[in-house]
């Protein structure tokens, strides 16, 4: 299977999950839900965009697709790079930061591939 539509189906679970379990969600990437009420709320932002991200990329084909994964290596980088900042800020421990950033990377990565592969 090419990487990005792998990744497009991956993106599908976990919107998925963190939409019906935003504190699943929360607990995995080690982000404190009971000291942030809001936390949830930002988690299906997040779940609602990896929803739709995923599922255009795999309705889609063509030209239409490959810019659907381009915009997906643009998110993820962007996550990637709010990870590393939030653990500049200390807003996350460097550990933390670093568990964040890494999927982010990863997903970067698949992207890529998936494009160069020719998706």
């Amino acid at each position: 299977m090419n990487p990005a539509l792998g990744l497009a189906a991956a993106r599908l679970v976990i919107g998925g999950t963190a939409l019906v379990t935003p504190d699943l969600g929360s607990k995995l990437f080690r982000l404190d839900a009971v000291g942030n009420p809001q936390l949830p709320y930002m988690t299906r932002l997040f779940a609602s965009r990896e929803i739709v991200l995923g599922a255009a990329t795999l309705l889609t084909s063509g030209k239409t697709r490959r810019n659907l994964v381009l915009a997906g290596i643009g998110v993820d980088c962007a996550d990637a790079a709010a990870a590393y900042l939030a653990g500049e800020s200390r807003s996350v421990d460097r550990t933390t930061a670093a568990l964040l950033t890494a999927p982010a990377v990863a997903a970067v990565v698949a992207g890529a591939a998936g494009v160069v592969a020719g998706i």
